[in-house]
């Protein structure tokens, strides 16, 4: 029940590659990192890849980040994990940073599959999010100014209510009321 926004599905566009990478996770309700055996393409100007650099992004924006960690990265195949020096290192730090945070250990793609799926659940429970409507919803849904003004003019009419229920109607001070006694004439 989310739509995900990965690096993978992002278009050919007229920006860099960093801007759309904000402007996506400034869209979205939260951020989920997966960290396999590879440290990730080093983002031009910095010494952090894109994906610390976007997780670090998601966390100093306050959305709800959670991470999913291979419990052995180190028995992935070689293809899967850093040769150099330098990118295990990198990749040891990043883990630590992550694992400052609450975060879970996945053995497989099903286990990661599981504990995403159940870490999501609990996620959208505990932060709701705004998440996205569909466009044939949206026109019959009010705008915000005029639930204020509809809420206004509901506040207005009970007010008017509790004046009438505790005040006698006007204009009927000609009319009988309580006790008073009063000739009828009559034939029969």
């Amino acid at each position: 029940e989310c739509i995900p926004a990965g690096m993978e599905l992002f278009p050919a566009a007229n920006d860099t590659q960093w801007n759309w990478v904000k402007k996506v996770i400034d869209e979205s309700d939260y951020y989920l990192v997966i960290v396999g055996g590879r440290y990730g393409n080093i983002c031009p100007g910095s010494q952090i890849s894109y994906t610390e650099k976007e997780n670090d992004y998601a966390v100093a924006s306050n959305k709800p980040v959670i991470a999913f960690l291979h419990e052995k990265p180190d028995t992935l195949p070689a293809k899967l994990c850093e040769n150099a020096a330098a990118g295990r290192r990198r990749l040891s730090e990043f883990r630590k940073k992550a694992q400052t945070r609450l975060c879970k250990h996945y053995s497989s793609a099903q286990d990661l599959g599981a504990k995403v799926s159940r870490s999501i659940t609990q996620l959208k429970k505990t932060n709701p999010g705004v998440g996205w409507i569909r466009a044939d919803i949206v026109q019959s849904i009010a705008s915000p100014e005029m639930m204020l003004r509809l809420r206004d003019e509901n506040d207005q009419l009970r007010r008017q209510i509790e004046t009438m229920s505790s005040q006698p109607p006007a204009h009927v001070d000609h009319l009988a009321s309580g006790p008073e006694l009063f000739e009828i004439r009559f034939t029969f």
